[in-house]
């Protein structure tokens, strides 16, 4: 199989290349669910590879999740350097399940010692199904785009009702302070892109102390952001499907016609290409 592979890779075809891939991306998802899946309640936490570990933030992050591992949660990390190997010791040390998600990337990724369970992946999107799937809470402490990109993505899933709501806590308020102003005056006022409902979906701290107690005051009632008062148990678009994500209704096509604004003008577009096979054989 693997020679077919080598075959099929030479050949330039990215339609053969792209069907291989869905082979990769079903064992990828099978491995974490399998090692995850009897892993109970379980806390995962965001932050930069960079933190050196003499910052208060690293620090911080190791008696998080000291103090979560304590309460019986299990502590997920992307297993790499900085906050990942601060919160995983944290909990190793405490006695808890350090949980390493690792990542292959183009430049090597050193992955922190302190791992009790450790899994591989190739693709992103993954990865960040197994942190958001195994885990009752997320606490995100400052980070670059990597954690800006998981912290956005993971409200919008609880924005949209995509995953049940849980707490989301913020570690820095002198680091997070500057993009919450911005959601608030250009997001919420200048733009109403969001409502203010959104803005309570995460909460900001600075006290590991207080955030442990969030996770685990919202963990014995399982509530932390309410739902919305048009929320039904019985609507099946509010159901969970047999793979526990909701229904949600199908989107229809709006048949009204409105009149648009002036496209500018521009040069002709270029005639399309004739298709593969279309051209006369030569006599």
């Amino acid at each position: 199989m693997g020679t077919l592979y080598e075959y099929e890779l030479n050949q330039g075809d990215p339609t053969s290349r792209d069907m291989w891939r869905v082979f990769r991306i079903m064992a990828e998802f099978v491995e974490g669910f399998e090692q995850l899946s009897d892993l109970g309640p379980a806390v995962t936490i965001f932050g930069s590879a960079r933190t050196p570990r003499s910052d208060p933030l690293y620090k911080k992050a190791r008696v998080l999740a000291a103090l979560l591992a304590r309460k019986r949660f299990a502590i997920i990390t992307g297993g790499g350097p900085g906050i990942m190997e601060a919160a995983n010791s944290g909990a190793k040390d405490a006695g808890g399940v350090s949980v390493g998600l690792n990542i292959s990337l183009p430049h090597e990724q050193n992955s922190n010692s302190y791992q009790t369970i450790a899994v591989n992946h190739h693709y992103f999107f993954v990865r960040k199904t197994m942190f958001v799937k195994y885990s009752h809470a997320i606490v995100c402490f400052p980070g670059g785009y990597g954690t800006m990109d998981e912290f956005f993505e993971l409200i919008t899933l609880i924005q949209t009702m995509k995953i049940d709501p849980r707490p989301v806590v913020l570690i820095g308020r002198s680091y997070w302070r500057g993009l919450i102003a911005w959601l608030k005056r250009t997001m919420l006022k200048e733009y109403k892109y969001i409502s203010q409902e959104d803005l309570r979906i995460f909460r900001l701290t600075d006290d590991p102390q207080e955030a442990c107690e969030m996770i685990a005051e919202a963990e014995s009632g399982k509530c932390w952001y309410p739902p919305s008062s048009s929320f039904s148990g019985i609507a099946r678009s509010r159901q969970l499907s047999p793979e526990g994500t909701r229904f949600g209704i199908a989107p229809r096509v709006n048949p009204e016609a409105i009149e648009q604004p002036e496209l500018p003008q521009t040069e002709e577009l270029p005639v399309k290409s004739k298709a593969r096979g279309s051209r006369k054989k030569r006599k």
